[in-house]
C-alpha cells in the first residue's frame, strides 16, 4: 500500500494552482479496468477524485483497495462528513448515495436512482450544485443512462463535461446516452482520459 503524505491534508486545490476543485467520475459495468486505465497515469497533484461505481449491495466492496494497489494512488472508500482533499480517491461504498457539502463528502442512504445506489446522477448533481464551473464530470463504461442527467447539470453549472468514447469502453450504453444530451464538452478514449484530465487541471485550453 503506498504511503500516505500526510502533508497533504493542509492544502487545498487552490493553493496547488488546480483549475478545478473536484472531479466526478461514473462508472458502471467494465468500470474497474476503466477506473484503473484513467487514475493509473494521472500526475500527483490532481484535485480530489469522487467515484461512483454500481457496486452488489449484498457484498463488502473491496473496490478502493484494489484500486489502490493498482494505480499507486491514494484510494479510499468514502466515510460520511470527511474531508475532501487534493490527490485523494473517494469511491462511493456499496448501498449508499455519496454527495458533497461545502469540502465534505455526505453520503445517504436515500431511495433509488435509475434502479442505483449509489446514482452516479446524484453525485454529478451535488458537486455540479456545489462547485459549478471548476467541477469536471466523467462518464465511463456502463450498460444504463445514468449518469446522463448529471452530465447535463454539470455542464448548466459550468463545469466541464467528459465521456469515454464508446468505441473503447466494455459497455456503450451509459458513454451513449451521456453523449446524446449534447451536453458533453469533450469524448476522449479511454488510454487518452488521464492526459485530457491532467491538462485540464493545469489550466491548459484544449479544444473541443
Amino acid at each position: 500500500m503506498p504511503k500516505r503524505n500526510t502533508k497533504v491534508a493542509a492544502l487545498s486545490a487552490e493553493s496547488w494552482n488546480l483549475h478545478y476543485d473536484v472531479i466526478a467520475v461514473g462508472a458502471s459495468a467494465g468500470g474497474l479496468n476503466a477506473l484503473i486505465e484513467v487514475l493509473r497515469p494521472m500526475r500527483s497533484d490532481f484535485p480530489p477524485v469522487l467515484i461512483v461505481q454500481h457496486l452488489d449491495p449484498r457484498h463488502e466492496s473491496h473496490l478502493a483497495e484494489l484500486l489502490e494497489r493498482k494505480t499507486g494512488k491514494h484510494v479510499k472508500e468514502a466515510e460520511h462528513g470527511e474531508p475532501l482533499l487534493p490527490a485523494h480517491v473517494y469511491v462511493g461504498p456499496p448501498d449508499q448515495h455519496m454527495l458533497v457539502g461545502p469540502g465534505k463528502i455526505q453520503l445517504a442512504h436515500s431511495q433509488l436512482v435509475h434502479f442505483s445506489r449509489p446514482s452516479i446522477d446524484l453525485l454529478f448533481e451535488s458537486v455540479a450544485g456545489m462547485y459549478g464551473s471548476r467541477s469536471i464530470g466523467l462518464v465511463l463504461t456502463g450498460s444504463n443512462r445514468d449518469g446522463a442527467t448529471g452530465i447535463r447539470a454539470i455542464r448548466e453549472a459550468g463545469g466541464t463535461t467528459l465521456v469515454q468514447d464508446p468505441a473503447t469502453a466494455d459497455f456503450r450504453p451509459m458513454p451513449e446516452a451521456a453523449i446524446q444530451t449534447d451536453c458533453v464538452d469533450f469524448v476522449v478514449p479511454i488510454g487518452e482520459l488521464a492526459k485530457t484530465l491532467d491538462r485540464l487541471c493545469s489550466g491548459e485550453k484544449i479544444r473541443s
